[in-house]
């Protein structure tokens, strides 16, 4: 069923520039036929989410992010598919094999859509404003925006982390640390737990002198395992990376990590492609252990 989903999504992508050119013709077609085309997206992302082998996502992502970008085109000001448009291009640079410049232009394009969609939601100008105004703005998102916000941040993070040697990109941290503790405040248990993960890498990635911190780390790494009852395995291979290599506690990351591998990767079926890249992730850290440790 996923390839045969895979292939009409290339089909569609092969007729956009026709489809594109009959959508202009009226503003209420067009976004009829954007509505239309995103249900049967939605039905994709969920097969998506639900497939365990990874090279057919390679494979067909690249199409799908195609007509995506097609469907922003025809209604740019949609905030939930710019949002979708964001969290596509992240996922796929999170599986992507194509090398880190690849990796550092996906996540510049989910950054621009997740900002163009905050934009919507009350947060013009999230890069250029000043940071006080930029963080009263913030502090006056409610829980409705909170995919919004949680989304940005990430995919906001995950492109200044492939761009660390650039200070202007690095400059940017504090907004994004600003936008997932709002999260925290809004809803904590978002995405399994997803804004306590953040901040546990945000704690146990950077230095003492910078605000690092082992302990906060910890906390927020195992509230997140709880709000995830264990079943989002990716929590357990940022845990082991980001604390318990950090404190040099071999055992605990040996154990995390075969905590991983024992835990079905379709545990949850909406899990299944993420803990399946999080099973390939523990059994290379398992392998590399003792040049770790």
């Amino acid at each position: 069923m996923i390839r045969k989903r895979i292939h009409l999504i290339r089909v569609c992508a092969l007729l956009l520039p026709l489809t594109a050119a009959t959508l202009l013709s009226c503003s209420a077609n067009r976004k009829m036929t954007v509505a239309a085309t995103a249900t049967l997206l939605e039905s994709v992302a969920v097969a998506s989410n639900r497939q365990s082998d990874l090279a057919v996502i390679r494979e067909g992502m690249p199409a799908y992010l195609m007509l995506i970008d097609g469907m922003v085109e025809a209604w740019p000001k949609n905030e939930k598919l710019l949002l979708a448009a964001a969290q596509s291009y992240a996922s796929f640079a999170s599986i992507s094999e194509k090398g880190a410049d690849a990796n550092r232009r996906l996540y510049r394009k989910a950054t621009h859509y997740a900002l163009r969609a905050l934009g919507r939601r009350g947060l013009p100008s999230a890069r250029t404003m000043a940071f006080g105004d930029f963080e009263k703005s913030v502090s006056k998102l409610k829980k409705n925006d909170v995919p919004y916000l949680f989304w940005g941040a990430s995919c906001w993070a995950n492109w200044i982390g492939s761009n660390q040697s650039s200070m202007e990109a690095m400059a940017e941290l504090p907004r994004v640390e600003s936008m997932m503790k709002r999260v925290l405040v809004l809803d904590e248990g978002f995405y399994y737990g997803g804004p306590h993960l953040f901040m546990g890498i945000w704690y146990g990635m950077r230095p003492k002198m910078a605000g690092g911190d082992l302990k906060k780390a910890q906390i927020h790494f195992q509230k997140a395992i709880s709000f995830g009852k264990g079943k989002f395995l990716m929590a357990n291979i940022y845990y082991a990376s980001y604390y318990a290599k950090k404190a040099f506690d071999k055992e605990l990351y040996r154990s995390i990590l075969k905590q991983t591998l024992d835990t079905p990767a379709g545990i949850v079926p909406d899990l299944t492609l993420i803990n399946t890249v999080a099973h390939k992730k523990a059994e290379k850290m398992l392998e590399a252990i003792d040049d770790i440790f």
